[in-house]
């Protein structure tokens, strides 16, 4: 359903056109919707999305409770070269790629417990006052394209889309042409009033390096002692770490939180460090309670800048000076993979360009087509994959619409949700089984909120809000300003458009570590009904853009919430795990070993939540299966 401007109250509270809460209790054979529909279009559903009811029952049934639905004595489908379970940018990249390398007769099957293809790359679209927009409910952008492998590059080619193009359609100094800055945001909950002031911190690098940060400090509300220490902190020039030899700091800083860091070494009060313990939630999954000093160093953090501590890297930002964070399309990784699609089914999304993908309308009836080579079926989620008694091929076991199914594969790949394989995968070593565990999945939720206008952020002379102390949103701010195909970012205030929200669950100061917040923070936002994320959201506007003159009732059309409990690929975090893991070493190349004629590809399997990371596995996985 889209939005219209003279929707009700009703549908508003609703979220449009779909309100179902987290916590319901669908059957997990209760049917979905077909495929095959007439005006099946999931992009334009609003509401409670990402993981959607309907998508995660049937996986909850097996792993929370044991359920083990009935495996059909005999085939119900036929027999393809490789079915594929998870049809996420890894998924589909997977497929492609077989394609490409077996020869293009193979028959392919993807099979995916969502609603929609993309995995986490999903699109969120509104018509607001007859305007469409379109947005990102997942996995963002192409970061680095310079840095990716061979064989991640070349994807990127054969599916027509070329990065470079992506200098005309970002427009860079969008928002410093607009004078529109970063505000920081003190909520009545925390602070008694709702104030939206200077952000500090997001210009640290900036415009505040002249020495004007007393001014602003001085109207924050917090007390004279934190506006002096936080001042103090932000201006020294010290060494906190002189006494320590240099051979050590590195060390010391990797198993010490910057927060206890700062607390400890810079007489720096909570009160101060509650303001921006958060900030690296959305990279990290948990804020500066759980992620180390020299992560902190790294992103040139207050009280850091002078620690001596060599060439060991650099503030993050700075190191995207030569390739900027530019590369996204109007729906994010979407993008990639409604051009995989293409690629795989050239029939469901028209067009040949990169440009034209923006406007493309997916034709979902043509996804799944009796005879076709390549066959993508959704609302399908695998609930049991074994070699058959010859070890010659493959069964999968999958539920959808309320039956099961049974289909067979010479070679299976399996690019889902990595956590759930043990429990799907009878076959699997234990010693394999024991590193999928090691890490989970780090949950998060993109909040896409159609505005009919933007003037409170135009009159306020910000784009985006940072809470200190966030109630829920982290963050919330213009979208990216992208302008490609025919389609236009906003250019007037009076316009509308979408703002996009950020919120990562976790339990800070507990005392629990990382995985323990991550797994904590998902129980949370399983229990939390859209309902909950819309009351919240409209507070916490209204409370920071008041004074711009926005009002949620009048101003807000509609409000897409993209939940994933299992967001994005656990990255090793060295405050807790061994400094040496990473892409290279650690759990996950044990947890990711091939199992006969079954492969794994997943960004999981890469131990990196990017999209070069979910390629890279693809293309292992299926170079394994092809040199058996």
């Amino acid at each position: 359903m889209r939005t219209k401007s003279g929707m009700s109250r009703r549908d508003f509270m609703n979220g449009v056109a779909l309100s179902l809460a987290a916590g319901t209790t669908l059957s997990p054979l209760k049917p979905w919707a077909a495929t095959g529909t007439p005006g099946y279009y999931p992009p334009t559903l609003t509401g409670m999305r990402g993981s959607h009811a309907g998508s995660f029952e049937v996986g909850h049934a097996v792993s929370w409770a044991g359920t083990r639905f009935p495996r059909p004595d005999k085939q119900t489908d036929g027999s393809y070269d490789v079915v594929i379970a998870g049809g996420g940018i890894s998924g589909l990249s997977a497929a492609m790629l077989y394609r490409q390398r077996a020869g293009g007769n193979a028959r392919i099957l993807i099979l995916d417990n969502h609603d929609d293809f993309g995995g986490h790359a999903k699109r969120n679209e509104f018509i607001v006052d007859g305007q469409q927009l379109i947005g990102y409910g997942g996995s963002q952008s192409i970061d680095s394209p310079a840095t990716y492998s061979a064989a991640s590059a070349q994807v990127l080619k054969d599916i027509a889309i070329t990065t470079e193009r992506f200098y005309q359609y970002y427009d860079q100094d969008y928002f410093r042409s607009r004078n529109l800055g970063n505000g920081l945001y003190f909520s009545s909950e925390h602070y008694g009033k709702d104030q939206l002031l200077l952000d500090v911190f997001r210009s640290f690098s900036g415009a505040f390096r002249g020495g004007n940060f007393s001014e602003t400090v001085a109207t924050y509300p917090i007390s004279e002692e934190a506006k002096t220490a936080l001042v103090r902190l932000m201006t020294s020039e010290q060494n906190y770490l002189a006494d320590m030899d240099a051979s050590r700091r590195v060390d010391f800083l990797q198993k010490i939180s910057y927060t206890d860091f700062i607390h400890q070494f810079t007489n720096t009060p909570k009160e101060v460090t509650d303001i921006f313990r958060d900030r690296p939630r959305g990279i990290w999954g948990v804020g500066w309670d759980a992620t180390s000093a020299l992560e902190g160093y790294r992103w040139n953090n207050p009280g850091m800048a002078h620690l001596q501590l060599g060439d060991i890297g650099s503030n993050w930002l700075d190191s995207r000076e030569d390739e900027p964070y530019i590369f996204h399309f109007p729906d994010g990784n979407a993008g990639v993979a409604r051009a995989l699609v293409r690629n795989l089914i050239p029939a469901a999304v028209p067009g040949k360009t990169m440009e034209d993908l923006v406007f493309a309308r997916v034709n979902y009836g043509l996804l799944d087509v009796p005879g076709a080579a390549v066959r993508i079926r959704l609302n399908s989620t695998a609930v049991d994959i074994r070699h058959t008694g010859d070890e010659e091929a493959v069964d999968v076991t999958y539920v959808s619409h309320g039956k099961t199914h049974r289909v067979r594969g010479d070679r299976v790949i399996y690019a889902g949700y990595h956590n759930l394989l043990p429990y799907v995968c009878p076959e699997l070593p234990v010693e394999q089984k024991q590193a999928i565990e090691y890490a989970t999945k780090v949950p998060l939720v993109y909040i896409n909120i159609a505005l009919r206008n933007w003037q409170a952020f135009s009159r306020l002379g910000i784009r985006s809000v940072t809470a200190a102390q966030p109630t829920l949103m982290h963050s919330f701010g213009l979208d990216f300003p992208v302008s490609m195909g025919g389609y236009e970012f906003t250019n007037d205030p009076d316009q509308p458009t979408i703002i996009h929200g950020t919120y990562v669950p976790a339990v800070p100061d507990t005392g629990m570590n990382n995985i323990e917040q991550h797994k904590a923070g998902r129980r949370a936002l399983y229990e939390m009904s859209f309902s909950d994320f819309e009351q919240n959201i409209v507070a916490q506007m209204n409370g920071a853009l008041s004074g711009g003159g926005f009002d949620a009732g009048r101003d807000i059309a509609a409000i897409t919430v993209n939940r994933w409990p299992h967001g994005y690929a656990y990255e090793y975090n060295e405050l807790y795990d061994d400094p040496s893991f990473g892409k290279d070493v650690g759990p996950h190349l044990i947890a990711r070993k091939q199992i006969g004629r079954i492969s794994i590809a997943n960004s999981d399997a890469s131990a990196y939540a990017y999209v070069n990371g979910a390629i890279d596995a693809a293309d292992r996985a299926v170079n394994e299966q092809l040199k058996t």
